[in-house]
């Protein structure tokens, strides 16, 4: 049997911790490991737990989630963040993808699926909610970009395998392959995780 995600829960309030942790108790491959109720706390739990996903909140006294994000992942790289906040506006999820988080999904959710979302986040992929709230203009970069690698794009923010890219826009998974070379080489960009976040700060593709 597979070794369960373990998860540490940081909110700065307690039946808000709680809550959530009565949801992921019925997921059986996740295993809410600690609590924290603000960023320092969390980061010297994250050292002392090593939890393969951190469920972090934004807004919180003292040293809120974005710098608690940077900090954890400078000693503790292995840990997965995932945000999950009451700020519906995308300004907030560029922020914690440029922190390094791999996700950003809201607690308002009607259609939230934490356990999911931990389980995505923890095999590697990218999360943002739906419901995020965009706001601005696109980078002129992404008029370098064709329609085609803008839909390519897209689907590896939201997480998508090439293979599963390939399946959604009925492409060929060489072409798909194709297509990630040279969205990264006009970007500038070497790996997954670079692009992600500098589709997200440059405003290149809406997150949906």
């Amino acid at each position: 049997m597979a070794e369960p995600i373990t998860v540490l829960l940081v909110d700065d309030h307690a039946l808000v911790r709680r809550g959530f942790r009565r949801i992921l108790e019925d997921e059986p491959h996740i295993k809410v490991v600690g609590e924290a109720g603000d960023g320092r706390e969390a980061i010297r739990l994250v050292r002392e737990l090593k939890p393969k996903v951190v469920l972090m909140d934004l807004t919180m006294p003292g040293m809120n989630g974005l710098d608690a994000t940077k900090k954890i992942l400078t000693t503790c790289p292995e840990s997965s963040i995932l945000v999950l906040s009451m700020h519906s506006e995308v300004i907030w999820a560029r922020r914690a993808a440029e922190a390094g988080a791999r996700g950003y999904i809201l607690k308002s959710a009607n259609d939230l699926d934490l356990g999911s979302a931990i389980k995505r986040v923890a095999a590697g992929e990218f999360v943002f909610d739906g419901q995020l709230a965009e706001s601005g203009p696109k980078s002129e970069r992404s008029c370098k970009l064709t329609p085609r690698e803008l839909d390519v794009l897209k689907l590896i923010v939201d997480g998508k395998s090439s293979k599963e890219i390939a399946v959604e826009l009925r492409l060929s998974k060489n072409t798909v392959g194709v297509h990630r070379a040279n969205i990264m080489r006009e970007l500038g960009v070497r790996k997954t995780a670079e692009l992600v976040r500098y589709a997200i700060r440059n405003s290149l593709v809406n997150i949906s």
